[in-house]
This record gives structure tokens, C-alpha cells and sequence, in this order.
């Protein structure tokens, strides 16, 4: 093999090995962010998940979680109150694990995560019909479309939107 040949190679060998290296750092970055959105603590997922989902922290920033926190006696239109215990703890697990990336950017004066920058972004192709549709009946019902939901999953490749 001559000189040439042998450095055509060479250089295919390095910008190979590079580009995967660049893509396995992209690729654990997403996984890291992914795995990230799975924060759980049994209290909040019992007293939050009785209700509806329990809504993952990172999808709001810390300051929202407080807010939200201080008003569970007028939750969204419900006395929501719980003991000291549980709200100092759940508080903590909000306050812990919020969102502080582009997901809590945006933080609507309803603190509703429906009214979000990103949530009305990630569910502008959602036909207006299927917010009506009795399986849905509002944009808070996350499970009815994303199996996953209360796992923190919202992957949209397994997003099914009931007809």
C-alpha cells in the first residue's frame, strides 16, 4: 500500500472514530436529559397522582413549584392543603429536581403547564378536536395520549391520540 493510500485511510479511520465520538456524547446528553425527567418520590406521586398525573419537576422551575406549593389551598379551582410533613417534603422533591432548561423557561401567569411556551409549541399539530374528544376532554390529560406519562415518558414516537 502506498503513502497516499495508506494516509486516505488513516484519515478515514480518525474522522470515523470522531464522528462517533460526537454522537455518543450528543446521544448521552439526550439520555442523560431523558433520565432526568424520571425524578420520583412516593409522596408526591400518592398525594399529587390522586388527582391527576403527577406532573414531572422538570417541567416547571423551582420558583413555580413554590408558588404552586403555597397555594394548594386554592389548587386550580381545589383545596388541595396537605400537613406540614407532606408539603415541606413534596416541596423539597419540586424544588429539587425543577426544570431549569428551555421546558421552565416559561412560566405563564396561570402556572398552568398547559399554558407553557414549550407545552403549546410540542402540541401545536394536536387537531383542535381531539382537546374535545371525551377520552381527552383537556390538555391536562396527558396519559391519554402518552401511555408513558406517568413514568415521566412523553416520547413523542409513542404518542396515540385517541380517535
Amino acid at each position: 500500500m502506498n503513502n497516499a493510500r495508506k494516509r486516505l485511510v488513516f484519515d478515514v479511520v480518525v474522522w470515523s472514530a470522531s464522528l462517533m465520538f460526537v454522537f455518543g456524547l450528543v446521544t448521552s446528553e439526550a439520555m442523560a436529559d431523558s433520565k432526568r425527567s424520571f425524578a420520583t418520590n412516593e409522596k408526591w406521586k400518592a398525594e399529587c397522582g390522586s388527582c391527576h398525573i403527577a406532573y414531572q419537576p422538570n417541567l416547571l422551575p423551582a420558583s413555580a413549584w413554590r408558588r404552586i406549593m403555597a397555594g394548594l389551598d386554592k389548587h386550580f379551582g381545589t383545596d388541595a392543603s396537605l400537613d406540614a410533613a407532606s408539603s415541606a417534603e413534596i416541596g423539597a422533591f419540586l424544588e429539587r429536581n425543577a426544570g431549569s432548561g428551555k421546558r421552565a423557561a416559561s412560566v405563564p401567569a396561570s402556572l398552568r403547564i398547559t399554558d407553557t411556551r414549550w407545552f403549546v409549541r410540542k402540541h401545536d399539530e394536536v387537531p383542535r378536536a381531539a382537546w374535545k374528544n371525551p377520552q381527552v376532554k383537556t390538555a391536562a390529560n396527558c396519559s391519554a395520549c402518552h401511555s408513558g406519562a406517568e413514568r415521566g415518558d412523553f416520547d413523542e414516537d409513542a404518542v396515540r391520540i385517541p380517535r
